[in-house]
């Protein structure tokens, strides 16, 4: 009789998720408005990275990286450079891409454009109604959210404005699903008249129509953790009642400087576009990567001279002929154990040999 092949598991956050092909994977993608910086960047790399680890593990992946590309953010920049909003999404996801292709992550197998599941957050929102866990008000529907997030608030600051609705709102808790649309914004037909998705609702509904009702990993920015993805995994289980929505979650830590969070609304921006002029895809995937996924940092330009470093003496190793298959073992049992890409450089460098090339080859250093 034929032996099993071995299982695998990948722990994150401490929480074991066993890999079963297919592993379906949503990744929060970009909202199209704006050039690329490393914060993004961070989110993205370690994101393929963990699909490949997966991979690694002989687990096919499926990967859902949507593009929300309805949003008032993005509507504005549009309004801003006398464009419309779509063909200005086109164009900013064009860039997006650019960089992502340079920065040697792959394609994820579908990227859903918001505009075009539109009828799905229609439908989500009548779901919900239906089911008691939403209301209709003025135009708008709204998800009763107080239930559904435990020990949830609504967030301080929400740059978004989805738990800073109008006096239609019940409770404070409540999102817009179905937002009604004013002179200047995006609007489609619906049941409670013309508008347009909430921003919640959009991820919603994709990873929904694109993955199913459960999905094996969410992953994003930590900033996204509460309220979208909360949020996000709340109006799932309420339409479909199937728990969890995520089997674990990958919310990637904030790339700071100074101390602040990179943002164009703090306008202390490290372009991906910029860094690529001076320094090796390899060198930028590096410094992304060799830190836990989970922690803030911050960025120094000095780091980058580290980082080439680090990645010439993989570079050395993996052209060595020594090494054992323990050592590549380890290297794979160190990136199947909370992403521990540190620990599996420090394995690669010493063992060299076939560690170091599969390392080179599971991270994208090439």
């Amino acid at each position: 009789m034929a032996s099993l092949p071995a299982a695998r598991s990948l722990t994150l956050g401490g929480q074991a998720l066993p890999l079963i092909s297919p592993a379906r994977v949503y990744l929060c993608g970009i909202t199209p408005y704006d050039v690329t910086h490393l914060g993004h960047a961070a989110t993205f790399v370690w994101a393929d990275v963990a699909t490949s680890i997966m991979r690694l593990a002989g687990v096919e992946v499926v990967v859902c990286r949507n593009v929300t590309d309805i949003d008032d953010v993005l509507t504005l920049a549009a309004a801003v450079r006398d464009s419309p909003y779509d063909e200005f999404a086109v164009t900013q996801e064009y860039l997006f891409e650019q960089d992502m292709a340079a920065l040697r992550v792959r394609r994820p197998t579908y990227a859903p454009r918001a505009r075009r599941y539109v009828d799905r957050v229609i439908q989500l929102a009548a779901a919900l109604i239906e089911s008691g866990h939403g209301y209709h008000r003025d135009g708008q529907v709204y998800f009763r959210g107080y239930p559904a997030i435990p020990g949830g608030a609504p967030a301080l600051a929400d740059e978004h404005g989805e738990l800073t609705g109008g006096p239609s709102r019940g409770e404070p808790y409540d999102v817009a699903v179905w937002r009604s649309s004013g002179l200047g914004d995006p609007a489609w037909p619906s049941p409670w008249g013309p508008g347009r998705p909430g921003w919640h609702a959009e991820c919603a509904a994709i990873a929904v129509s694109v993955l199913g009702a459960s999905v094996d990993l969410v992953a994003g920015g930590a900033d996204l953790a509460f309220p979208h993805h909360a949020y996000q995994a709340a109006l799932v289980e309420a339409a479909t009642g199937v728990r969890p929505f995520a089997r674990a979650r990958l919310s990637v830590g904030t790339v700071r400087i100074g101390g602040e969070k990179m943002a164009k609304s703090t306008g202390n921006l490290v372009l991906v576009g910029d860094l690529l002029r001076d320094h090796s895809p390899a060198a930028i995937r590096l410094l992304l990567l060799d830190r836990n996924w989970h922690d803030a940092w911050d960025f120094r330009p000095e780091d980058l001279v580290t980082s080439a470093g680090r990645l010439e003496r993989l570079y050395s190793a993996a052209g060595r002929p020594s090494g054992t298959k323990g050592a590549a073992d380890a290297v794979t049992a160190s990136l199947l154990r909370e992403l521990d890409v540190p620990t599996a450089l420090d394995i690669a460098e010493e063992a060299g040999g076939e560690a170091a090339r599969q390392l080179v080859h599971t991270l994208a250093l090439t």
